[in-house]
């Protein structure tokens, strides 16, 4: 418990397996941020494809792990201030540049929409989105709002990242499967 939160009155207090909880996902969340910058400096994406496409999983499974929970409910009313949100632009361009041609992709927008919708999106675009609304939650982690963090964590799986995570993993899969089992013999990604 930090400090922060030792000084709330007992009842806005965190209980201790939901604090152990929320040290899971911000542990997740940290290696996953870390993960893709370190990626995005990468200037072989043969090598960057593949270990996107672990750091997605590794993040959906803690976003998996927050939706079977039942709603979290922040003790106050209002979002305290996060602090300043950081600046992904330069995160975006890097994957843009790393992931020329397959950086784009289409998914199905609604599979239960008649008809489906189709969405044009860009993993480097999905990506730089999801790191941002994680790295919200970390942010009021950090500053010991731990029911905050996980409230922000599981609305925006559930409103956001959790879909744009779910459709990136599918076109990174997508490449990966193109590479590896097309028979025409030209690699999608070099290895």
């Amino acid at each position: 418990m930090t400090d922060v939160e030792k000084a709330r009155p007992a009842s806005q207090q965190v209980p201790s397996d939901l604090e152990d909880f929320a040290q899971g996902i911000a542990d997740q969340v940290e290696s996953f941020l870390l993960a893709l910058r370190e990626i995005a400096r990468s200037e072989d994406p043969g090598r960057a494809v593949p270990l996107l496409l672990l750091e997605v999983s590794q993040l959906l499974l803690a976003g998996g792990r927050l939706g079977v929970h039942t709603d979290f409910v922040p003790h106050e009313r209002w979002e305290p201030d996060a602090g300043p949100e950081d600046d992904l632009d330069a995160l975006r361009e890097r994957l843009v540049q790393l992931l020329g041609d397959i950086d784009g992709f289409t998914e199905i927008f609604d599979p239960y929409a008649d008809p489906p919708e189709l969405l044009h999106a860009s993993v480097s675009d999905d990506l730089a989105d999801i790191a941002a609304s994680v790295a919200h939650g970390l942010r009021h982690y950090r500053a010991g709002h731990t029911d905050e963090a996980l409230w922000w964590w599981q609305f925006s799986y559930v409103s956001s990242w959790g879909g744009e995570a779910s459709a990136v993993l599918r076109a990174l899969q997508s490449v990966i499967a193109h590479d590896r089992l097309d028979s025409t013999g030209e690699a999608i990604v070099t290895s």
